[in-house]
C-alpha cells in the first residue's frame, strides 16, 4: 500500500507540474541558501587558518601600549622600543628562536617614469624567516646593509607595477627621496584574510628606514618567533616577565606594552566567521518555513479539489488513515523533491562562491544530510493539517461535492 501510495503521489504531483515546483519553491531556495552559507563559511575558516600559517603560526607581535578601548589607552602614552630590545628577547629567551625590529609606511616608489605607492617596511633579514617569506630571486640583506646602506626587497606586486616582465636585480628605485638598490625579489603570497595584497610591499634595511624616512630610531613593532615544542603561554609569559624587567614596570602595575599571538588572531577571524555564517544561515532557515507554510496552503487546495476523489475512495472501502496517508505522503514527496533540488542548487552555489571569494570549496555532508532530513519534516509538518482534514471529511457530503 505504501508503494501505491507513493505512485498516486507522484501522479498528483506530475498532475500539475509548475505549481508543483512552486510549492517547493521556498524549500528549495532555503535549502540551497543554508547549504551554500555553511559551505562558504568552513571555506572563509580554512582560508583564515592557511592565512595565518603563512605569516606564521608560531609567531609573537609585541607592541607598545595596552590594546584596550577608550581614552588613555593609546600606545602614544607608553615608552617606544629600541633594537636593544630585539636582541635582549632573542638572546636572553629559551622559548624564542629569532625577532625582528618592523616599522611601516605608505610612500612612493619610482624606477623611470613609473611611480607606484606601495607599503615600505623597515626591518631585516630575520623578518623573512619569522613571516616564513621566501625569495624567488636574488639575497637578504648583507650586515653592512643592514648597518644603514640603502638596499630592498621587493614583492611581486611593486615588480609588476615598476618592472613588468624586466628583471629589477641591480636596479635602483627612488622611495620619495631615498634611492636604493633591488637586491631581491619576494615570492608571491597572495591576499590575506583582510584582502590586502600582501604582495605590495618594499623591504628595506631597519636602520636605514629609521635613519632616512622615520627619522627616528624607535621600533613600533617586534616580531617574534616561538622555538618549536614551546607552547604559547610559555613564550608569552616569558617575553612579558622579561619586557617588565627591561621597562622596569613594578609589581602591581600593568603592562605598558601588549603581546599578541597568531593564535588569537586566528580565534577571533575564525569566530567572526562562525557568528556571521550561523545568523546567515538561520536568515536562510526561515525560507524552509515560509516553504513549509506554501506546501500547507497547495495541499488544503488540494484537498478542496479533490473532495470527490475522496469520498470515492472512502465509498470503495478506504479508510480514514489510508487518506491521512495519502495526502501526507504527497506531502513529504513534494517536500524532499525541493530537499533534493535544493541540495544541488546549494552545492553550485557554494562552489562558485567558493571560486568567487578565493577560498576553498569544502562542503560538509553533516549540513547536507541535515538541510535534506528538515525539508523532509517540513513535509510531514506542514502536511499533516491539510492530510487530516481529507480524512475527517464525510463520505456521503464528499460525493455530493
Amino acid at each position: 500500500m505504501l508503494w501505491e501510495t507513493f505512485k498516486l503521489a507522484l501522479q498528483a504531483i506530475l498532475r500539475n507540474p509548475m505549481r508543483s515546483f512552486l510549492t517547493v519553491l521556498g524549500v528549495v531556495i532555503g535549502v540551497a541558501a543554508v547549504i551554500a552559507m555553511v559551505t562558504i563559511g568552513r571555506g572563509s575558516a580554512a582560508q583564515v587558518t592557511a592565512d595565518v600559517e603563512t605569516l606564521g603560526s608560531n609567531r609573537l607581535m609585541l607592541s607598545p601600549g595596552q590594546a584596550r578601548m577608550g581614552p588613555g589607552s593609546g600606545s602614544s602614552l607608553a615608552q617606544p622600543f629600541d633594537l636593544k630590545d630585539v636582541d635582549k628577547l632573542v638572546d636572553q629567551l629559551s622559548s624564542i628562536t629569532t625577532g625582528a625590529p618592523t616599522a611601516s609606511s605608505q610612500l612612493v616608489a619610482v624606477y623611470g617614469n613609473d611611480n607606484y605607492r606601495t607599503r615600505v617596511t623597515g626591518t631585516d633579514s630575520r623578518y623573512l624567516v619569522l613571516s616564513n617569506w621566501e625569495l624567488q630571486s636574488g639575497r637578504a640583506f648583507t650586515d653592512a646593509e643592514e648597518g644603514g646602506k640603502a638596499a630592498c626587497i621587493l614583492g611581486q606586486t611593486v615588480v609588476e607595477a615598476l618592472f613588468g616582465h624586466s628583471d629589477p636585480l641591480g636596479e635602483d628605485i627612488r622611495l620619495e627621496n631615498v634611492s636604493c638598490e633591488v637586491v631581491g625579489v619576494l615570492k608571491a603570497k597572495g591576499a590575506s584574510t583582510f584582502g590586502t595584497d600582501q604582495d605590495d610591499i618594499v623591504l628595506i634595511p631597519f636602520k636605514t628606514y629609521a635613519r632616512r624616512i622615520a627619522g627616528s630610531p624607535d621600533v613600533p613593532l617586534i616580531s617574534l618567533s616561538m622555538r618549536d615544542g614551546v607552547s604559547t603561554d610559555r613564550a608569552v609569559n616569558d617575553v612579558t616577565a622579561l619586557m617588565r624587567e627591561i621597562r622596569r614596570i613594578g609589581p602591581g602595575e600593568d603592562d605598558d606594552f601588549t603581546v599578541n599571538t597568531m593564535e588569537q588572531l586566528s580565534s577571533m577571524l575564525t569566530g567572526i566567521s562562525d557568528v556571521l555564517t550561523g545568523l546567515l544561515s538561520a536568515v536562510a532557515a526561515v525560507s524552509l518555513l515560509v516553504g513549509g507554510i506554501g506546501i500547507m496552503n497547495i495541499m488544503l487546495v488540494s484537498v478542496t479539489e479533490r473532495t470527490r476523489e475522496i469520498g470515492i475512495r472512502m465509498a470503495v472501502g478506504a479508510q480514514a488513515n489510508q487518506v491521512l496517508m495519502q495526502f501526507l505522503v504527497e506531502a513529504v514527496v513534494l517536500s524532499t523533491l525541493g530537499g533534493l533540488l535544493g541540495v544541488i542548487l546549494g552545492m553550485g552555489l557554494a562552489a562558485v562562491g567558493a571560486q568567487v571569494l578565493n577560498v576553498p570549496f569544502i562542503p560538509d555532508p553533516s549540513i547536507i544530510a541535515l538541510a535534506f532530513a528538515f525539508s523532509a519534516a517540513v513535509g510531514v509538518v506542514f502536511g499533516y493539517f491539510p492530510a487530516r482534514s481529507a480524512a475527517s471529511l464525510d463520505p456521503i457530503e464528499a460525493l455530493r461535492h
